[in-house]
């Protein structure tokens, strides 16, 4: 079979592989894509996207549950999951359809299949309903193939009754009662949905905390509030054993030198993804890695010249906006600009939950170990104007910075909106802005916004409204 050539082949279109595909196009090169699911990857299909829709789902339930509250009479009214779930399949669609129109618009191939290296810059495509291909590429291939759930060892995910995040966003049936294994971000998103819809959840961490790479103040304030919405969260927990049985999962947990059991209906892993490496002939091309990721240069660029690799294959946060960034980094590099590198210490963190989270840069207690002086400043949305008239006002704004030069170390934000809020500081960063600058910059009234100025003016010394 003749080869066609182009001058980059993208393997993999989730949110790396698309947007690197694009930025491609744009620079004037001509790009194959391979993909074996449908365009938009794990993120936009199974990911990221159906599970916003079904957050925003849970949001409109709680809304429905406090109408009087608004002075809002509603009655013999009902909460549909399978209808959720539905119009989350639905979202996912339009946005699958979309990226299939960018890749038109921008005169993009996409070949269905699975894709694998025979040599650093040849892909074969099989698998696909249109038969195999062999796909050539004369500047670089960039692998984008993501991520899969993780499982514990010996524990099969059969998205039934043991599910992943895939069958969260999949399955039309709600349990009686379900057991959330890992209290991340995925974990305590569909902790928040499924509790919403009437189940009961019971959330095992076997850290000290939920949410363990956010502030120890945020863990607990989830903590707390989940804990007030009956959901269960055991931390400190670990799993000895999952095993279905004729009439539910019984879930073996030693917490505290002790075991005991927890029964339910359906558990549902959360305890990480691994990178999806195999099968792509890494191992014949001698492409190093490092923990099972592939190591790559500041140009995303692997330890084989002209072959890059991007998104969660590549390491560092395993997050959509993270690959995004990678992938643009990789098509400049090839395409012969010099592009800036991914500031991993930069990537805001987002869970959307009920309350929202979200955080950039470090945590107080690791810029205290860092042996610098720090100030700390702390607004909670209880005094916040915007919040109050929405009804909104669990969480707070926690502002990290250098006491000397104001330098912003971290933010931490749990609250309504927290994961738009947290870009405000994500730009002040980049731009090295201090908390004097911060300050100095006018910000509207009455919006959430404000409580970002008053954490500020709080890490100063002289908050206005606290």
């Amino acid at each position: 079979m003749a080869a066609q050539a182009f001058d980059v082949v993208v393997v993999g279109t989730g949110p790396g592989g698309y947007v690197s595909a694009i930025r491609c196009a744009q620079l004037g090169l001509s790009v194959a894509t391979v993909e074996d699911d449908r365009p938009g990857g794990v993120c936009l299909n199974w990911g990221c996207i159906p599970t916003k829709s079904l957050l925003r789902n849970a949001e409109v339930v709680h809304l429905f549950e406090r109408a009087a509250e608004f002075g809002i009479a509603v009655n013999d009214w009902k909460a549909d999951y399978a209808q959720a779930v539905q119009r989350s399949r639905r979202v996912a669609d339009r946005m699958a359809k979309g990226v299939e129109f960018l890749f038109r618009k921008n005169k993009i191939t996409l070949f269905r299949g699975r894709g694998a290296l025979t040599s650093a810059k040849v892909v074969e495509v099989t698998g696909g309903a249109d038969g195999a291909h062999t796909l050539e590429a004369r500047r670089a291939v960039i692998l984008a193939t993501g991520s899969e759930p993780r499982s514990l060892p010996g524990v099969t995910i059969d998205e039934k009754r043991i599910i992943s995040s895939t069958g969260a966003v999949t399955n039309e049936g709600r349990p009686g009662s379900l057991v959330i294994i890992g209290a991340g971000a995925v974990g305590i998103e569909f902790a928040d949905v499924y509790a919403t819809y009437g189940v009961k959840v019971t959330v095992l961490e076997a850290l000290p905390r939920v949410l363990p790479v956010e502030d120890e103040e945020v863990s607990a304030l989830i903590t707390r509030l989940f804990s007030r919405r009956d959901i269960a969260i055991r931390t400190g927990a670990k799993v000895k054993s999952v095993t279905p049985g004729a009439s539910g999962i019984a879930v073996a947990v030693e917490a505290e030198g002790k075991t005991d059991t927890v029964q339910a209906d359906q558990v549902l892993m959360a305890v990480g993804r691994a990178a999806r490496t195999k099968g792509l002939g890494l191992e014949a091309l001698s492409v190093a890695t490092e923990r099972g990721f592939v190591t790559v240069s500041a140009a995303m660029e692997t330890s084989v010249k002209g072959l890059y690799a991007i998104g969660d294959m590549a390491g560092h946060q395993m997050l959509a906006h993270k690959a995004m960034a990678e992938g643009v980094v990789a098509a400049e590099a090839i395409a012969g600009q010099s592009p800036r590198p991914v500031d991993y210490g930069n990537v805001p963190s987002c869970t959307y939950c009920r309350p929202q989270v979200a955080s950039i840069g470090v945590s107080e207690a690791t810029a205290r170990a860092g042996g610098r002086e720090i100030a700390v400043g702390k607004f909670p949305f209880t005094a916040s104007g915007k919040a109050v008239a929405l009804g909104e006002t669990d969480g707070f704004i926690k502002v990290v910075a250098d006491k000397t030069t104001g330098e912003l170390l971290g933010v931490h934000i749990v609250g309504p909106e927290a994961t738009e809020l947290i870009h405000e500081f994500a730009v002040g960063r980049t731009l090295e802005a201090t908390l004097e600058e911060i300050v100095h910059t006018i910000h509207a009234h009455p919006t959430l916004s404000e409580a970002a100025l008053e954490a500020t003016l709080a890490a100063l010394g002289h908050p206005i409204h606290i």
